[in-house]
């Protein structure tokens, strides 16, 4: 409050000081009129002129004050001034000239013709002066006083956006920004001025002209251009040891939002090289409002952006439901405070435990089941595949059958591009529950659908994280492996594609985003590196630590069996499952469970069994066949027929976690 008051005070002050140079550029561009026109000799100016300048003049003081508020050159920021505010000044002094005229005539007040045009000029310069003095003293006073502090500056795009960037940074109180050249391929451009600085030539420009003009930073302002031409200019620029900054979107640009603030550091998904996904956002709107949405896992990276974009589209109720008391927290705290009278119930419990999922889906009967609870990291998954198992297989069956019991309308499963010919125990997990989906959809009258895509950018435990805290800590930034590849895509995207797969679906369909090219790790770790400004090999190493337990240098987005159809949107393909015995998958699965349960060492042996592309590691293959003797095969009836839709029967057991 006090410092409103304060700015208020300022403010009128500043008016008044405004007012009175005026009334005092009016007195001395009159009397200068008459000095200009006789030559600056007042000896030779006729007394009846200085009489009538003097009787005109408390009129024109007050009139020409009065078009200057009119005109709202009182009420403008002058430090943000551009050639619309002149325009004003022009219009103003322009009007006072023209009453000066209108009311010497009438009241007889003879001077010569010429004053009126050197009164306008003088005017006009006098008024210039006084409003854009502040910008023309900070621009003398900065190039002084930056010296060899300022950051010599490079603008990659001559049009409005690189033009609106120089502008703020000139305006700026607190940046020692000084723009040295512009770049911009359109070569009508090409050695032009924006004021005053030079557009140097096209992208191929950038790492000479880095050198010429000593720039230490450059900023990407070209917000309309797409995803694979930023990644071809940061491709250039990382090349370089200069700060990288883009500016945000079209949207910002568009609507005149644009702030220093929000002109932010290059990040790696500037680099995926593609559009992110167009998503539908009407059918997801239309589909989820008003319904009942369940989120398992609904804490964790994937399910906490489910919940929020789920959140924002007015379904009737929200249930999360997550095994991590911390990560339900935070995500319901989060919604409560950003969507006050949304209908949120958030419940904690395991997918794994069968009463806990049937009193779930008993009592709150969800139309919209999202399964994003799921065992994720390979390396630990390989040495604790039962876990896997337990988790991923079984709690998807449970969830599943809950699903099909009451009534659910639709279930999507959150499945990932190493379920394709998997290596790892993970990825046949998930495999397994892309079978175990297509298996109740063929049976059930809920729709079942699987969603499947690869890495996640910014995920817990995702590459990214562990690169930056590496980098933090000084190196060195560890790779498994100078080859692997990976696809990534942002968790928004990732979220999109579920979302709008759950509107779409029709049942047993496999949902896949075009990721585009894939991603070399090294890549990515090189360039995180530049990104953060360090030099690799000089600042921070990077080590080859070798592929892990289960992981392979590239991963598949569909097996060659699947296929591929477009959707609608272009970004989104739907593969045809792979057709397989479903009541022998039912029956071993049925065993497999008490094979999980009873933690036999011989787990990956038998999901090898079930899943043909899984390909099992040799040393696991050898260790498990010296032991896999001791254990009923597969194909043996130890447990009976197994008939669960038929007779509604729920996997369970007494240790049910």
């Amino acid at each position: 409050m006090v410092d409103a008051l304060k700015q208020t005070k300022q403010s009128f002050i500043n008016k008044i000081i405004l007012i009175v140079i005026d009334a005092l550029s009016v007195v001395l561009c009159s009397f200068l009129g008459l000095f200009m026109r006789f030559d600056m000799n007042v000896e030779h100016i006729p007394v009846p002129y200085f009489v009538a300048v003097e009787r005109m003049l408390p009129v024109f003081i007050v009139v020409t004050l009065i078009l200057f508020w009119v005109a709202k050159l009182y009420h403008t920021l002058w430090r943000f001034a551009n050639s619309r505010e002149l325009v004003g000044i022009t219009a103003a002094v322009a009007g006072s000239t023209i009453f000066t005229i209108i009311y010497s005539y009438f009241t007889y007040n003879a001077v010569p013709r010429s004053f009126f045009a050197i009164y306008f000029i003088c005017l006009l310069t006098c008024v210039c002066i006084t409003r854009y003095s502040s910008i023309i003293i900070r621009t003398l006073v900065e190039s002084r006083s930056h010296g060899y502090h300022a950051r010599n500056t490079m603008i990659i795009g001559a049009g409005e956006a690189g033009n609106m960037v120089m502008k703020e940074l000139i305006m700026s109180n607190y940046l020692d920004a000084r723009i040295k050249c512009f770049i911009d391929d359109d070569t009508h451009k090409h050695n032009t001025y924006i004021h005053g600085v030079k557009v140097v030539g096209g992208r191929d420009k950038i790492l000479e002209s880095v050198k010429k003009y000593d720039i230490n930073e450059i900023i990407i302002a070209m917000p309309s251009i797409g995803k694979k031409t930023t990644k071809e200019i940061v491709e250039i620029c990382k090349d370089t040891s200069c700060d990288l900054k883009i500016l945000p979107g079209m949207y910002q640009f568009v609507t005149g939002d644009l702030d220093l603030s929000m002109i932010r550091n290059v990040q790696i998904e500037d680099l995926l090289g593609r559009e992110t996904v167009d998503v539908d956002v009407q059918s997801i709107m239309s589909y989820v409002s008003k319904k009942c949405v369940l989120v398992t896992g609904g804490g964790g990276s994937i399910g906490s952006e489910l919940c929020r974009q789920i959140a924002a589209n007015h379904p009737r109720r929200l249930i999360i439901f997550d095994i991590y008391e911390n990560n339900a927290y935070d995500i319901q705290q989060e919604l409560k405070h950003k969507y006050p009278y949304l209908d949120l119930v958030v419940l904690i419990g395991s997918v794994r435990n069968t009463n806990r999922v049937n009193s779930i889906f008993e009592q709150y009967r969800p139309d919209i089941v999202y399964h994003a609870a799921a065992h994720k990291h390979v390396p630990l998954m390989e040495d604790s595949p039962n876990e896997a198992i337990k988790n991923n297989v079984f709690g998807t069956y449970k969830v599943a059958a809950a699903a099909d019991r009451y009534g659910t309308k639709r279930f999507v499963l959150i499945s990932t591009d190493k379920a394709v010919n998997p290596t790892n125990i993970m990825g046949a997990s998930k495999r397994m529950c892309e079978m175990i989906v297509q298996a109740f959809n063929n049976r059930s009258n809920t729709d079942y659908v699987a969603v499947r895509f690869g890495n996640v950018l910014g995920s817990n435990g995702s590459v990214i994280p562990l690169f930056k805290k590496q980098i933090a800590e000084g190196g060195p930034v560890t790779v498994t492996h100078p080859d692997v590849v990976r696809y990534f895509m942002t968790i928004p995207e990732a979220v999109s594609l579920v979302l709008e797969a759950g509107a779409v679906a029709r049942g047993g369909e496999i949902f896949v985003l075009d990721m585009g090219e894939p991603v070399k790790i090294d890549d990515l770790a090189r360039n995180l590196i530049r990104l953060s400004g360090y030099t690799v090999g000089e600042d921070i190493e990077i080590e080859y630590t070798g592929l892990r337990p289960g992981e392979k240098l590239y991963e598949e987005l569909l097996m060659d069996e699947e296929g591929l159809q477009q959707t609608a949107n272009k970004m989104i393909y739907v593969g045809k499952p792979i057709e397989f015995n479903e009541d022998e998958f039912l029956l071993n699965l049925e065993k497999l469970y008490t094979y999980a349960y009873d933690e036999t060492e011989q787990m990956k042996a038998m999901v090898a069994r079930i899943v043909p592309t899984y390909h099992i590691r040799p040393e696991d293959k050898k260790r498990d066949s010296q032991k896999f003797k001791r254990v009923v095969p597969m194909g043996d009836s130890e447990v009976g027929q197994y008939e669960p839709f038929r007779q509604n029967r729920t996997l369970k057991r007494d240790d049910d976690e």
